[in-house]
């Protein structure tokens, strides 16, 4: 792997966790430390994030959390119809898994109308949203806190979705690869997206079109995992025919 691509990488990794140890980063891109802390540095002199002992933190974290606000909040539009669509297909009493994220957000926002739903979730901003209707049950996971997505993680959290099953889950991704893999920036989140799959019956995968042909840094396995896929009409007619020939119900939010 090229400097200019790990670093790429390297700062995705940070826009899911929200800071890194040297070490870890050596080890997971398999290159030493002083060239992470090389890489790092350009990061921090590119005004990206800031460098602390034995890691880096990105530089928009700690405003972000004082205004409990999301780092990913492009395609606000796609996603807001995306939610709009998926919301046609919660029903009242229903029990659902709300993955953390932008897209689950807007999802979770339009909950309001919905009666005697109980929600789970790792996203405590998501959770703030449900807490405040009254005719839901809420349960939010344990885990490590992860910034940018004001999320729990780990296997604190995978652990909390072990034994349970619930009618609906819908997840969010980083990317669907070439390969039609669910990729994400972070590993710690795999083990929590697994068991969240365990647990659901249907499963929902919630992402605008521009996720279609990303890679990111950790596969949770192919996009066969999944039962619908929620979308915007951005996605292109050989994707589309080759989800399909996946067995993937394809929802297309106009």
């Amino acid at each position: 792997m090229l400097a200019q691509e790990r670093r790429k990488k390297i700062y995705e990794l940070l826009q899911e966790d929200g800071s890194a140890r040297v070490g870890n980063l050596s080890i997971a891109f398999k290159v030493s430390e002083p060239t992470i802390r090389q890489d790092l540095e350009k990061l921090e002199q590119d005004g990206l994030i800031i460098r602390e002992h034995g890691g880096a933190m990105l530089k928009s974290v700690p405003q972000q959390v004082k205004s409990l606000s999301l780092q990913h909040l492009e395609n606000m539009e796609k996603k807001d119809k995306i939610a709009a669509k998926a919301i046609e297909y919660i029903k009242n009493g229903d029990r659902i898994i709300l993955d953390s994220g932008s897209t689950v957000t807007a999802i979770a926002n339009r909950l309001g109308g919905k009666e005697r739903l109980t929600v789970i979730t790792n996203a405590l901003n998501i959770a703030l949203i449900v807490g405040a209707e009254i005719s839901c049950d809420l349960l939010v996971t344990g885990g490590e806190f992860k910034p940018p997505t004001l999320s729990l993680t780990g296997d604190k959290a995978a652990s909390f979705f072990q034994d349970m099953y619930v009618d609906k889950l819908f997840l969010a991704t980083g990317g669907i690869s070439p390969n039609f893999e669910l990729t994400y920036p972070s590993l710690s989140d795999i083990s929590v997206k697994k068991a969240m799959i365990k647990a659901a019956t249907i499963v929902y995968l919630v992402a605008d079109s521009t996720k279609i042909g990303k890679l990111s840094f950790a596969s949770l396995g192919s996009i066969k995992e999944i039962d619908y896929f929620i979308t915007d009409s951005g996605i292109t007619k050989d994707n589309l025919a080759s989800l399909t020939d996946l067995g993937i119900k394809v929802i297309i939010a106009e």
